[in-house]
């Protein structure tokens, strides 16, 4: 395991966090009612290096439907602007969890949310959608190899 890789991802996940760059999204993958992975884009509210990571969302969408149905999920932020100097691909593979506690509502609230949730923090329809990962593939440096790695 690099560690070097490791704290470059989490540098990476935060810099593509609602807290530092709000509107960048990062993709996520999920599994629908018949199996098949299906692919959106969410914003990061907060991380937590590359173990955890948290999403806002609404207790109405597809996204929630499918975690219900099976909490498997993959993360994919990544940045192929090989001018800037901006390449790498964090793959992160694990398991999300939908969160509807006050105190984790709270923590992962940014101010983007507003405009989907009429209520603020305290909207009913608001959840947290905390994602675990269980392995990772990181490729974070043009020079380096790929890292691979589980928790």
């Amino acid at each position: 395991m690099s560690k070097n890789a490791i704290t470059k991802a989490e540098e990476i996940i935060r810099n593509n966090s609602a807290e530092v760059n709000p509107g960048l999204g990062v993709a996520i993958s999920l599994l629908d009612h018949e199996g098949y992975p299906t692919t959106s884009t969410l914003s990061i509210a907060k991380a937590d290096g590359i173990r955890h990571i948290t999403f806002g969302g609404s207790l109405e969408s597809n996204k929630v439907k499918r975690i219900k149905e099976s909490s498997r999920a993959s993360v994919c932020i990544f940045d192929d602007n090989f001018e800037s100097g901006a390449y790498y691909n964090i793959t992160l593979v694990g398991d999300i969890e939908i969160l509807t506690d006050p105190e984790s509502k709270k923590a992962a609230w940014y101010p983007a949310l507003e405009g989907h949730f009429a209520n603020g923090v305290d909207d009913p329809d608001y959840c947290v959608l905390k994602f675990t990962t269980k392995r990772y593939n990181l490729w974070v440096d043009l020079e380096a190899d790929e890292v691979t790695g589980s928790f």
